[in-house]
């Protein structure tokens, strides 16, 4: 069964600059869609899509199993703000976050702490981005 994906969520999905086999990780993921989105899109790569609240973690988890089968998708209850890698996981190479306040700039002391958690899991040169530009903006991780 295809996803049913919003037109908005699509645009921001098509905008985002994947290629096959990146490693992607997903910030606020809620139901899992743009994550299976993206999915699609990188060929072999793999996703990670946290989220901070259980109960999208599990209607994600749900929604996804054949991504799931395929070990190339991953989902984890866990804030940005606390998020580390796992012993041996490989770094991602691309963060998006969609409608999430620690990255908007609503929520600036945690924003912080996100972006410094952003610095340690991406790759040298990896990139972030947020909804919010045209129709994504970019993250700057060098900003001190």
């Amino acid at each position: 069964m295809a996803d049913t994906i919003s037109p908005r969520l699509a645009t921001i999905v098509e905008a985002l600059p994947l290629s096959p086999g990146m490693r992607v990780l997903e910030i606020g993921c809620g139901p899992g869609v743009a994550a299976r989105a993206v999915l699609r899109r990188i060929g072999t790569g793999q996703v990670l899509a946290i989220d901070r609240s259980p109960k999208a973690i599990a209607l994600a988890i749900a929604g996804s199993a054949t991504e799931l089968a395929s070990n190339r998708l991953e989902f984890r209850c866990v804030s940005i703000e606390d998020f580390v890698l796992s012993n041996g996981e490989q770094p991602y190479d691309l963060a998006f976050a969609i409608r999430v306040g620690v990255l908007d700039g609503r929520h600036p002391a945690k924003g912080r702490m996100a972006l410094d958690r952003l610095r340690q899991v991406l790759v040298k040169n990896g990139r972030v981005f947020i909804d919010g530009g045209n129709p994504l903006k970019e993250v700057p991780l060098d900003v001190v």
